[in-house]
């Protein structure tokens, strides 16, 4: 690596790739939210819908426009969260999306 080349960290990677690809965002959020049904997956649920906050805009933008405090929105998608519906929902709609349902599978 030269000197004018930083190392993007993962992390950074992550953000840019869904910030500029929409439906792959759309499709990591669907994971997401389908690993908070577990609770051996849920930390990695709410870091995933954290990301997504990040590329679309970063936690204090989205905190704002979901109309509650930065504060609550980090505690609400830190590994240990508990987000409520009104706070998940706000979220996914100020990063351009919503909730949905669909069927498990046979019934």
């Amino acid at each position: 690596m030269s000197k004018n080349q930083r190392a993007v960290s993962h992390h950074e990677r992550e953000v840019q790739e869904l910030r500029e690809d929409h439906e792959l965002a759309v499709a990591y959020l669907r994971e997401a939210l389908q690993a908070l049904d577990d609770p051996a997956q849920r930390a990695g649920g709410l870091l995933a819908l954290r990301t997504v906050a990040d590329a679309y805009g970063g936690l204090g933008h989205v905190a704002s426009e979901a109309g509650i405090s930065r504060e609550s929105l980090y505690r609400a998608l830190s590994p240990n969260g508990n987000p409520t519906l009104k706070t998940l929902l706000a979220v996914l709609k100020a990063v351009g999306m919503r909730l949905s349902v669909e069927p498990v599978g046979a019934h």
